[in-house]
């Protein structure tokens, strides 16, 4: 079989397409056969080491797959093999075969294709559990997502609206804008283009945003923060603009504002029961057909470096996701 391999770290050049023996499942574990894996910005950091999770060398990046079941170790009870299923590894899922461990399997429905499958545990769940947990998004309330077109943004656009928020995108370009309000978002804001504070003064009549959704940090941060309402709710959610911002501390204390930290990853596993419930609501959402993931490109897993690079590129509009070859 083969993956795509990290045997240094660095840029995503570096990675090998290259043959692997097949693993075998150990107690508690299943080997699935990789259908789709969904592509997203912790594996830009992961083979750089600049993230918090760090595996040691040589590993297989990709955290987000959905496949067929074809073995399973002693010990697991609730999969066999021929099961349909979505895996949520960490690592290992940009490989023609993958092991998960048992808990971090999730059945996967006759009528929900791979692809969509694939890419939508990670930025739904994250953008699901910001806006209701982190921020306690209200019917009514204003919610600014920055970075609006990209994984995560875009999620917690459809996601804003199905809340009963005011959404509004903010991007890099025209482009995205127009995608951010085919799903939902009521305004746009080029910020390559347009002053950001002026421009949310305006679309609010100087009231700021309740809510502001921020997966970009860099120099956007402050202005987007200079724009929240009194009890306003900044979520911190990543920062795929590059640079980690500091923010004066006075800001917070005048807008009597909160600055919120969003860990999705630790959520699930601190709070299992609550993020069951989470992924229950939004499967039903899809199987509803009140989510409709939007997918900007297909790539074969061969190609996983490539995918890598479009998401570091800041070139995705949506979710990136690698199919089988």
């Amino acid at each position: 079989m083969k993956a795509l391999l990290c045997t240094t770290h660095g840029e995503p050049e570096l990675l090998q397409w290259a043959d692997v023996p097949e693993p075998e499942p150990g107690r508690g574990q299943v080997r699935l056969a990789v259908k789709a894996a969904g592509v997203n910005f912790p594996e830009t950091l992961i083979i750089r080491n600049l993230y918090q999770f760090k595996p040691p060398l040589p590993f297989t990046p990709g955290g987000e797959a959905a496949g067929i079941v074809e073995a399973v170790g002693e010990g697991v009870t609730r999969f066999k093999a021929g099961d349909r299923v979505i895996a949520m590894s960490g690592t290992g899922a940009f490989a023609e075969k993958m092991l998960a461990s048992e808990h971090q399997l999730v059945p996967l429905g006759e009528g929900l294709p791979f692809d969509v499958a694939a890419g939508f545990t990670m930025t739904y769940g994250t953008s699901h559990h910001a806006l209701k947990q982190r921020a306690r998004l209200k019917a009514g309330e204003t919610l600014l997502v920055l970075g609006a077109a990209g994984g995560v943004g875009l999620a917690a656009v459809e996601l804003g609206r199905l809340m009963g928020a005011r959404v509004i995108a903010a991007a890099s370009t025209d482009e995205k804008l127009a995608l951010a309000r085919r799903f939902g978002a009521e305004e746009g804001i080029n910020y390559a283009a347009e002053d950001l504070k002026e421009r949310v003064k305006e679309l609010t009549g100087g009231q700021g945003v309740d809510v502001i959704y921020d997966p970009v940090g860099d120099r956007f941060a402050e202005p987007a923060f200079r724009s929240i309402a009194w009890n306003g709710r900044y979520l911190v959610v990543g920062f795929a603009g590059g640079e980690i911002p500091k923010l004066p501390l006075n800001l917070p204390l005048i807008k009597g504002a909160s600055i919120v930290g969003v860990f999705w990853g630790a959520f699930t596993a601190r709070e299992p029961d609550l993020h069951r419930e989470n992924m229950a609501e939004l499967v039903q959402w899809l199987q509803e057909g009140r989510l409709k993931p939007h997918i900007g490109a297909h790539l074969p897993l061969s190609q996983g470096a490539a995918a890598i690079r479009m998401l570091m590129d800041r070139k995705a509009m949506g979710k990136v996701i690698l199919v089988a070859d």
